[in-house]
């Protein structure tokens, strides 16, 4: 087993100088093997969700202490959880999922107040911020108030109110953790005026009642292992074994200062990199 790994990984006289996993033929031989393992894990995540599917690691009393910890640090009172508020957010989401759409605003003009008055909150003020694709709480409120306009809602003054629904749906052709966040105040400890009686993150304004709104239904039922984090990790210990092998072809060559034609190791390293901050760039959550 010893002899096999200094072969794949390190160049010497018996694989040409050049380690055996960068060899064109190993390289075809891993391109195939993750083709075949993305269908594979495709299918055992369709078939067995148990065992692969989307983890929800989101809890609303996290989003709540993590919110009001931010509100506390900018000298402002806590937001109480609200149960129509949190109806609401469970209402939006259901929704979002039923209707496939990623947006404040419902395709068909349905707007977050309708929800919040369905939910038989009479609000003064209200907001709502969105979240999809994170894997804790605390990514989540961050992410918000890394955005001006999020970061806005989460430290309104007038907000006395909030409420909250994570859940585990398809969105858009991919499983996802969903996170809706509904704040409101119903007339109590305003502190200034508002002719719109709205602070949000979306410009739109306008209130559709919709008495009939499907709630859909969403999982948090924990798999075995989670399908996003899973092939995240995957796709990063691949990339991190190719960059590791590449620099230590590139400093055995040029210590023992072979000669050979193959070479460009520098460009192929870059490009892996590049590739790994994409990756990790992408594979964080959105919100809006």
């Amino acid at each position: 087993m010893k002899h096999f790994f200094y072969h794949l990984f390190v160049p010497h006289e018996r694989n040409n100088y050049r380690a055996r996993l960068l060899h064109h033929k190993s390289l075809l031989f891993f391109i195939t093997l993750i083709f075949s393992a993305t269908f594979f894990l495709e299918i055992i995540k369709i078939n067995f969700p148990s065992v692969l599917g989307v983890q929800n690691n989101i809890t609303v009393e996290q989003l709540v202490s993590i919110t009001n910890k931010k509100r506390a640090e900018a000298g402002l009172p806590p937001l109480v959880l609200n149960p129509n508020l949190s109806k609401a957010a469970e209402l939006k989401a259901g929704d979002m999922f039923a209707k496939d759409y990623w947006a404040h605003n419902s395709p068909d003009g349905i707007t977050p107040w309708a929800f919040i008055k369905q939910s038989g909150y009479n609000y003064v003020y209200a907001g709502e911020n969105l979240a999809r694709g994170f894997n804790s709480a605390e990514d989540v409120v961050n992410a918000w108030m890394a955005s001006p306009k999020h970061k806005e809602n989460m430290l309104f003054k007038n907000y006395n109110d909030v409420g909250f629904f994570v859940g585990v749906g398809k969105l858009k052709g991919e499983d996802t953790i969903l996170v809706v966040e509904e704040f409101g105040n119903q007339g109590t400890r305003a502190i200034a005026s508002n002719k719109s009686g709205q602070n949000v993150s979306t410009s739109s304004s306008k209130k559709i009642a919709s008495p009939n709104v499907f709630a859909g239904t969403t999982y948090d039922k924990k798999p075995l292992l989670n399908s996003l984090s899973f092939s995240l990790t995957v796709d990063k210990v691949l990339l991190a074994i190719f960059i590791f092998t590449l620099l230590l072809d590139m400093i055995i060559v040029e210590r023992k200062r072979i000669a050979r034609l193959v070479g460009h190791n520098v460009d192929h390293i870059l490009f892996l990199m590049l590739i790994m901050l994409v990756v990790a760039v992408f594979s964080k959550g959105v919100i809006i």
